[in-house]
């Protein structure tokens, strides 16, 4: 990569205030500290402006109860690029990622099913033979899609705009190279991602699966962080969203960071001080400085005023846009778009310090399914029913809930003997319907979420010292995540690729020049992947090149 210190400034008028540093970035969560790092690396003057006491946005490691630490908001491993980890020697600079022993378990009345390396095939055949024989081309043919999209989780979309061909010219070669890869593609390979990104999950594995406790294992991926059935047209793409991953170098495997998530974006913030990257935390940006055409710098809610050449905002773009910057300095139509941008995960999220480690009556004991994702949610209809239930109550009243139990393998996060438990639970609305506030039921819910555990594993109750309980309202006030939506906005067709978030700003420029988007609400999306923060400093990067 270039180095741009040699570069000239662009030269500025008398009114325009003299920059403090080349790039100011709002928010430090992990796409902002990897887009600051790539920045650095090629020599610009960075500095990353976090509201919270630390780093990491919602990839954090926190005690929520004394003496016992967890990844209190984002919770597992996978979805981290390769490429990310290589370039920021995240290695060297602390983190480890270990896989899980077991990918799921999901318990059930009539028993349970397990899935990992080596397992799934006779565990799903003891529901059906036919669906063990068609497991190994389920996977082969999700795995060339996934693997087709892989490659282009590192590309910027082809961005339509107005203006003329040279403005166009770009975008369609990026568009031919699109087509290139998809052209690649066999027939049935073609019909296979037309149904992804089309059908629900539901009947996607309808069409490939008899058992319902296989499609149970399956289908759960569709509606993780997704407020949605999964017999919602879409869902299946969410579906191939969570298969993205790999953890040491095994394609969808799922994992986790000694120490937690925090692990991963304290390594991301050791690079960037390596880099220079000045890190401030406690630094809540207010606004967005324009001088009605170009971004300026930010204020700060302490009063404090910074300048610099160009702004690149790490959050939600429904927050960027509706509260942090004049609307005026916005084209109408982009408002209207960003005020229906879709945003809301139906996530409630506990951190549970527990005594002991639970016993599920269909699986008794200690063993390496405690170190799975506990999947409770025994169908496809069980999840279409929480979803229609939440939609009318404001929550399920049986929840979909899925459980780590993280010290099973890293006994950094709890006392000995005692252990720590990630509860990702769903679904709730993240608006209340008739006006009711997420403060008032919060403990309600968080009750009704430990005791739809304890009736898969009795006991579970009685074994919780302490807990943290994070509504939809909780996850955004704490982390930004405007209706607790873990993905900043939701993965549908018409809030992917080309149109994340808006058509016609998906190369992470914005309408105001000089301000920038790096996160989760760019492309590919949401997760832990660091892919927006590393394809916004490549588009920045140009930019400050062509100057």
């Amino acid at each position: 990569m270039w180095k741009l210190l040699a570069m000239s400034a662009p030269r500025k008028s008398a009114s325009h205030p003299t920059p403090n540093q080349d790039i100011i970035i709002v928010g430090g969560g992990h796409n902002g500290l990897v887009c600051a790092a790539y920045l650095a690396r090629a020599g610009l003057k960075v500095t990353v402006l976090e509201r919270r006491h630390v780093l990491g946005g919602a990839a954090v490691t926190e005690e929520f109860h004394p003496g016992f630490r967890n990844s209190v908001a984002a919770y597992t491993v996978s979805l981290l690029n390769p490429k990310v980890i290589a370039d920021l020697e995240l290695h060297r600079h602390g983190l480890k990622i270990i896989e899980r022993k077991l990918g799921n378990f999901l318990p059930r009345e009539d028993g349970y099913l397990l899935a990992g390396e080596g397992v799934t095939q006779q565990q799903v055949s003891k529901y059906s033979a036919r669906d063990a024989q068609q497991l190994d081309a389920y996977e082969a043919r999700l795995e060339t899609i996934a693997d087709t999209l892989r490659a282009m989780v590192l590309q910027t979309p082809p961005n339509l705009r107005e203006g003329g061909w040279a403005g166009a010219m770009p975008e369609v070669f990026k568009a031919l190279n699109l087509s290139g890869k998809l052209g690649s593609l066999d027939l049935t390979a073609k019909r296979d991602l037309l149904d992804l990104f089309s059908k629900s999950a539901g009947d996607w594995l309808d069409g490939w699966f008899e058992s319902e406790p296989v499609k149970a294992l399956f289908g759960f991926d569709s509606i993780v962080g997704n407020y949605a059935s999964p017999y919602t047209p879409g869902s299946a793409y969410v579906l191939l969203h969570h298969v993205f991953g790999d953890v040491n170098g095994k394609k969808g495997v799922w994992g986790h960071a000694l120490g937690g998530m925090g692990a991963i974006t304290q390594a991301m913030a050791a690079a960037c001080r390596e880099r220079g990257v000045e890190l401030r935390t406690d630094a809540p940006v207010k606004e967005i400085l324009t001088d009605g055409h170009t971004a300026q710098g930010v204020l700060l809610e302490s009063g404090e005023v910074l300048y610099a050449r160009a702004v690149v905002s790490n959050l939600n773009p429904k927050l960027l846009f509706g509260s942090m910057i004049d609307p005026t300095v916005l084209p109408t139509d982009f408002n209207e778009r960003i005020a229906h941008y879709k945003c809301g995960s139906g996530t409630f999220r506990m951190n549970l310090a527990l005594s002991e480690l639970p016993s599920f009556t269909c699986l008794p004991g200690p063993g390496d399914h405690l170190s799975a994702g506990i999947i409770m949610a025994p169908s496809l209809d069980y999840m279409d029913r929480a979803w229609s239930d939440a939609r009318r109550h404001g929550w399920s009243r049986e929840p979909i809930i899925e459980m780590l139990i993280p010290s099973t393998q890293d006994d950094s996060l709890a006392p000995p003997g005692q252990h720590v438990a990630s509860l990702f639970c769903q679904h709730v609305a993240p608006v209340l319907p008739g006006g009711r506030s997420w403060d008032d039921h919060r403990e309600e819910v968080a009750d009704l979420m430990i005791e739809t555990v304890d009736k898969w594993a009795p006991g579970f109750k009685k074994s919780v010292l302490g807990r943290q309980a994070l509504s939809p309202l909780d996850l955004e006030r704490i982390f930004g995540l405007t209706g607790g939506d873990i993905f900043h906005g939701a993965l549908s067709l018409d809030q992917l690729f080309s149109a994340r978030p808006v058509l016609g700003h998906a190369d992470h420029r914005s309408p105001v020049a000089g301000l920038y988007q790096c996160g989760s609400g760019t492309h590919p999306g949401g997760g832990v992947t660091g892919a927006p923060g590393h394809n916004a400093a490549r588009e920045i990067l140009k930019d400050f090149k062509r100057r």
